[in-house]
């Protein structure tokens, strides 16, 4: 089993010696022809690695973490390797799969962008779209299909998706699939397909299980791990990090000082729940800035609006949770802000890597509560990285930025040539009101008209945690003690902390459906998982009764599970679903 490892380089396509580009991989023109269109010259190391690997036929397992250009990894050899016998049959030749509906989507479209000129059939398959017009493309024909686990199963199950003749299986974010509670899926998906086929897998993270995949469904795979950086004290990381301790009940204010201060261009505000998405996008609105909200709730249309508004400019702020931004990728974002610790601290390298790509600096904030503090702790022992702590910008560094701004828009104005008229002005004061006075009350209205006299309540700091460098172990970072004690499962106790940093109590949710209707407890994991921020190992005790069931959900987020599974189906079906009375 041959290894490689890599440090990324964030640029996917930057241009480079033309000999040390694609067509030094062995793809044929046309799709040479594509890549070189869309203007990428220069592969990632990911690329450059994986690329004659998949197109020498060989099995894969792949490390690499958001924005390394994965998605390009497998696809180009997909293409590369798809003839026109392929073409010509109805059955599809590569199977791609992925956790979310957006990252089908999002694969979707690189796979037909780079396939263009080979007239290539691709098919994004996942739930929450009509399965008619996914049935009616599968009976035409499809060469690529990239699909949900569990709509891949379903489609499997009606006999409508034939896997007879796949010669290639991409897992993509497969950790993230496992996470959802997808194991069995996956399982029956790899065993419906040839045992000759070609098996790729790539994650941001290698835990036992993945080894235990890779193991059972690949042939002596070929491991590519591309490194995620990590900072030291003689180098300057592209993303500045930095955390803010804030009480609760002041995060808000300080989420808007923040965002006022630091002046991002765009920025991902990431946040643990749907209604917490809802509500920090309405208190940044009534403040004045641009924010659209990205949660689970909302269907692809309304998605794909949002993602239109903030590329276009028209939004400035993105508020998200992990899974509805799962996959997205916006060029000009400079900022990343956790509203909270993440519980897991991949998901705190995901998030940040979406900033400092292409050679540009970026910016990820936390807002941190105390009690969150040894989650903050397991995100330094995985970076090796101690992330600074920063007070709240004060009132007066508030006001110096907007001082700062009205100068800038001062200049730009001085610099106009349609200034006769607001001259006649000046120049009818001058008689009985000095010139600096004049300019000062200028400065004064303008301020009062954008605002920036507003926001005047300093914010208080809560207390910063006494911490110990990465790996450290300070106050309470012993064994046991990283916010994890229910390690979750389907079958956990109730006691411990819950994996999310809340208050580590479980609530029993009753749900009206059971095994009458063919509910097994996989159903309920990838249901919940899929429409929250919760992985499914946060998600259990589960209980299927005949005619009922019941689930444990860490208690701060039942209130959330309980409006997203109202909204969506089980198995296709809607069932009722509420705390239930003998919990």
């Amino acid at each position: 089993m041959t290894t490689s490892d890599h440090s990324p380089t964030d640029t996917p396509d930057d241009a480079d010696e033309p000999d040390s580009g694609f067509a030094s991989l062995g793809l044929r023109h046309e799709v040479l022809e594509a890549v070189s269109h869309l203007g990428y010259e220069e592969p990632t190391p990911i690329q450059r690695e994986a690329v004659p690997v998949l197109i020498a036929g060989r099995d894969l397992l792949g490390q690499a973490a958001t924005g390394t250009g994965k998605t390009a990894a497998f696809a180009l050899p997909i293409l590369e390797q798809l003839s026109a016998a392929d073409t010509a049959s109805t059955e599809p030749f590569a199977l791609v799969l992925v956790p979310t509906r957006e990252l089908a989507v999002q694969v979707s479209e690189a796979v037909y962008r780079y396939g263009r000129q080979l007239r290539v059939r691709v098919l994004p398959v996942f739930g929450g779209q009509p399965i008619g017009r996914q049935l009616s493309a599968l009976r035409k024909g499809v060469d690529v299909v990239v699909a949900t686990p569990g709509r891949a199963v379903d489609h499997v199950n009606r006999g409508s998706l034939r896997l007879d003749r796949v010669r290639m299986v991409v897992l993509d974010e497969a950790d993230e699939m496992l996470d959802m509670g997808f194991a069995d899926d996956l399982e029956a998906i790899l065993e419906a397909t040839p045992a000759e086929r070609q098996t790729v897998l790539f994650s941001a993270t290698l835990p036992k299980r993945i080894d235990q995949l890779a193991r059972s469904h690949q042939r002596n795979p070929e491991r590519i791990r591309i490194a995620a950086p990590r900072g030291g004290s003689d180098e300057t990381p592209l993303v500045r990090q930095r955390v803010h301790f804030v009480a609760r009940h002041h995060k808000t204010a300080a989420l808007a000082r923040v965002l006022d201060v630091d002046d991002p261009t765009a920025t991902i505000v990431f946040c643990r729940t749907r209604l917490e998405v809802d509500q920090v996008t309405e208190a940044l609105n009534a403040r004045g800035f641009r924010a659209e909200a990205l949660h689970g709730g909302m269907d692809q249309q309304q998605r794909d609006r949002v993602m239109g508004r903030l590329r276009s400019g028209t939004a400035e702020l993105l508020v998200a949770t992990d899974v509805a931004a799962r996959g997205l990728d916006v060029d000009q974002l400079t900022h990343v802000v956790n509203y909270d610790v993440p519980s897991a601290p991949e998901s705190y390298v995901h998030r940040i890597g979406r900033v400092g790509r292409a050679g540009r600096e970026g910016v990820a904030i936390t807002l941190a509560e105390p009690r969150e503090r040894r989650l903050l702790g397991n995100i330094e022992r995985l970076t090796r990285q101690s992330i600074p702590v920063e007070a709240v910008p004060s009132v007066a560094e508030l006001r110096a930025r907007q001082h700062e701004q009205l100068a800038a828009a001062l200049r730009s104005a001085a610099d106009r040539d349609d200034l006769g008229e607001p001259r006649a002005v000046v120049d009818a004061l001058t008689d009985e009101i000095g010139i600096t006075d004049i300019a000062v009350a200028a400065v004064r209205l303008l301020a009062d008209a954008s605002g920036t006299a507003a926001d005047e309540i300093e914010i208080p700091e809560a207390a910063p945690p006494n911490r110990k460098g990465p790996g450290g172990k300070g106050p309470g970072k012993g064994p046991g003690s990283a916010g994890r004690g229910r390690t979750g499962g389907h079958s956990g106790s109730s006691q411990g902390r819950s994996e999310d940093g809340g208050d580590g109590t479980v609530t029993k949710l009753f749900v009206g459906l059971g095994s009458a209707d063919g509910l097994r407890p996989k159903d309920l994991v990838g249901a919940i998982a899929n429409e929250t921020r919760l992985s499914g190992r946060q998600i259990g005790p589960i209980r299927i009764n005949e005619r009922f069931s019941t689930v444990g959900v860490p208690s701060d987020a039942a209130d959330e599970v309980i409006d997203a599974m109202r909204r969506s189906a089980i198995r296709g079906r809607k069932a009722s679903i509420r705390r239930d009375r003998h919990g």
